[in-house]
């Protein structure tokens, strides 16, 4: 039989269902399955996928494919898909971008749930229902597959490994975030969490998924990370060398974006509510920055004494560590998206005065190293008190607003 093309086909809406009698009740679990020029393996990837979900998924479900444009007969496949079967969706976009796909499909959904995988199926499916099962109860808001976890069983080539790895280093370093694995092709998340923050997402390509889940913990939403069994697709589309360049991109816009004040949304009714005060975690973690950060200093001031003098050589150990103990404090201690600086720099000001003053006291004393160590640790002991008093005052603001 000569195989059929989309030309052969009358025109077709963009959006097809079958048509059913009885009206069904929504999904819980709405899953989009991007593609683009998949016509050799779709039909075997959703009936995988279906036959899943029909002897192994508890939830309701439906799968949306959505055609990023295609040139070659996917839509035709996705389209009779959609048509044979109740249970799926297809959707028909002007233009690529996995992104667009994603927000497209979920901002149409009625499910309880929308959720997004790989069209080559790379993630086992097994790791479905860990997926989306802490949504369901809501326990989370977001969820995600994490080839990076502990747990997780990966079989990729050390290029995409490579830079896989310090991508998601780049993320933790510049943004403090927890996520492992922000580009795994696998992740959930409440529709109602979607509606509210599709809207601020500007990426429509592959950043989309790391700019949701930085808004996501920017804003104090639940992400549960999932371990996956993951097998590299080795007919991957995905430019590797144009999409790093965007993902850089794109984390340089929201680090401006954040350092900005931006990113703060209304999440109305999913907003998580923090603890009234979590002090005992923020006092232990403001410790162990601190005694760090002590300690470096330290190590300058002994390193630059002889060459430059005790003054001299203390002002540049206190400047040495002032920016990175301050984003260090608010990221991990306040878990504010960008520190208070005008507060910490009169912090950084009065540490600096008062260490120099004290010094200069020693050295006119006839004092020596031993006292000059004294006298900055009883400085340095009156400087942190008043960056505690700072970061408390600073959390206590992001809390009531």
């Amino acid at each position: 039989m000569q195989e059929l093309h989309p030309h052969d086909l009358p025109p077709m809406p963009d959006i097809v269902d079958r048509p059913i009698r009885v009206p069904a009740a929504p999904p819980c679990v709405d899953i989009a399955v991007p593609v683009y020029n998949e016509a050799a393996t779709l039909d075997a990837s959703i009936s995988i996928l279906r036959s899943f979900l029909t002897e192994h998924f508890p939830f309701t479900w439906r799968i949306t494919i959505v055609d990023n444009a295609s040139t070659d007969g996917t839509w035709f496949h996705a389209a009779r898909l959609a048509r044979d079967d109740d249970h799926i969706r297809a959707r028909r976009l002007d233009r690529q971008g996995r992104g667009f796909a994603l927000r497209a499909a979920w901002s149409a959904t009625d499910a309880d749930i929308v959720a997004y995988m790989d069209v080559d199926l790379s993630t086992g499916l097994d790791a479905l229902l860990p997926l989306v099962a802490p949504l369901v109860s809501g326990h989370s808001d977001v969820a995600i597959g994490s080839r990076l976890s502990a747990g997780s069983s990966v079989a990729r080539r050390p290029k995409r490994e490579l830079i896989s790895r310090g991508y998601n280093a780049i993320l933790r370093g510049a943004f403090a975030t927890r996520v492992r694995d922000a580009q795994c092709g696998f992740k959930a998340m409440r529709t109602d969490v979607a509606n509210r923050l599709l809207p601020h997402i500007e990426d429509d390509a592959w950043f989309f998924d790391s700019e949701l889940l930085l808004l996501a913990e920017h804003n104090g939403l639940r992400i549960h990370e999932v371990p996956v069994d993951w097998i590299d697709d080795a007919d991957s589309r995905v430019q590797i060398a144009q999409t790093a360049f965007d993902d850089l991109r794109g984390t340089a816009r929201m680090l401006r974006r954040f350092a900005t004040g931006g990113g703060q949304l209304d999440l109305g009714p999913v907003a998580r509510v923090g603890v009234a005060d979590d002090f005992g975690r923020r006092f232990v973690t403001f410790a162990a920055i601190g005694a760090a950060s002590t300690a470096v200093s330290l190590v300058l001031f002994l390193l630059l004494r002889a060459p430059l003098g005790p003054v001299s050589a203390n002002a540049v150990a206190v400047t040495a560590t002032f920016v990175a103990n301050t984003w260090a404090h608010a990221r991990f201690t306040a878990r504010v998206s960008r520190p208070q600086w005008r507060s910490a720099f009169a912090v950084y000001l009065g540490s600096l005065a008062l260490t120099s003053v004290a010094l200069l006291a020693v050295d006119a004393a006839g004092g020596g190293l031993g006292a000059e160590l004294v006298a900055i640790g009883v400085t340095y002991a009156l400087a942190t008190v008043c960056r505690l008093w700072s970061l408390r005052s600073s959390s206590r603001e992001v809390r009531l607003s």
